[in-house]
């Protein structure tokens, strides 16, 4: 069982708390037996934004023995973060704990030292104080999550969510990830290099909205879609289709296309045993070696190694987990 612990300081702000809890605190066993061992570490009685209050499960030295730590964000950011905190946070890493900070949090995992020499972000909105404050961090305002390994960071608000179905993803894969993401109503992937913020605010109504071609597309990844196929359905032009695109999702409507049959190919890859040949006809991509290729290009490995390693994770784990 993999134990997550969520740190929890005086005026913590809910939303970020509540993502983590709703991921990682729910009960899933239905999907993973058993499912991860969640636990709130923090002062007695701490203050959650301004109306609420939590009582912890244990005190902040308890996330020093947990597999991951969830640090949300910051009451203040602009204030130096609890010491106590810190040096939790220090000492879970330096146990080997994976770490992980949503939104603000950042500022906590960079007052540690964690972030020293490494790629981060946070919420675009406090980018430049985190880089004038931790030079020897490189802050990369521009995008959702940042996954360094043993130690991760986030955007803010829905970023948060990204970053914890992230975990889900590399823990359990994409199978599960997306079955919580549909319960949760929110999307199954987002890449972390993804942009933070759309460029203009709401879309111009074109009578279906991005959303709804999002899910007619990925109700069609078997079919040679082209951009034209997209910008018919959403009656738009090719031209304006793009801008859309780039404008709510950061990327091209190619390059979203090309990036949701990777991840479908992942889930058959793991849920399933069908052949390459049939994996590339269920994901558009046609043959085998087309398969292959693109899988290797995107994820760094063959889809059968993917397969192989996958598998061999799984069945390294307990019975009871599996």
């Amino acid at each position: 069982m993999i134990s997550v612990a969520l740190a929890v300081t005086e005026g913590v702000p809910h939303f970020e708390l509540a993502a983590a809890s709703e991921v990682f605190g729910v009960d899933r066993s239905y999907l993973v037996d058993p499912w991860y061992d969640f636990t709130v570490c923090g002062p007695a009685s701490a203050r959650v934004g301004d109306r609420f209050r939590l009582e912890p499960d244990q005190g902040l030295d308890g996330i020093v023995h947990a597999d991951t730590v969830i640090v949300p964000a910051c009451a203040d950011p602009d204030e130096e973060p609890p010491a106590d905190l810190v040096e939790a946070v220090r000492a879970a890493h330096e146990a080997g704990a994976r770490v992980a900070s949503l939104c603000t949090g950042a500022f906590v995992l960079a007052a540690a030292g964690l972030l020293d020499g490494r790629r981060a972000t946070t919420h675009w909105w406090h980018a430049e104080a985190l880089a004038a404050r931790y030079p020897r961090v490189r802050v990369d305002p521009d995008v959702l999550y940042v996954d360094d390994g043993s130690v991760l960071t986030s955007a803010g608000k829905a970023a948060a969510m990204d970053l914890c179905l992230h975990l889900v993803r590399l823990d359990h894969g994409s199978a599960v990830a997306n079955a919580i993401a549909r319960r949760l109503v929110v999307p199954p992937h987002r890449a972390g290099g993804q942009a933070q913020f759309v460029t203009t605010p709401v879309p111009e109504p074109r009578g279906n909205s991005l959303d709804a071609l999002f899910a007619w597309a990925l109700a069609r990844l078997d079919r040679p879609l082209t951009v034209e196929d997209l910008a018919r359905r959403a009656n738009m032009s090719s031209r304006n289709l793009a801008r859309h695109f780039h404008a709510v999702t950061g990327t091209t409507p190619l390059r979203w296309l090309s990036t949701q049959r990777i991840r479908r190919a992942q889930e058959l890859l793991e849920t399933t045993d069908d052949g390459m040949e049939a994996i590339a006809i269920a994901t558009g991509m046609g043959t085998a070696a087309t398969l292959r290729r693109h899988f290797h290009r995107t994820l760094g490995v063959p889809p059968d190694s993917y397969r192989r390693t996958f598998r061999r994770a799984r069945q390294e784990r307990p019975a009871e987990y599996v």
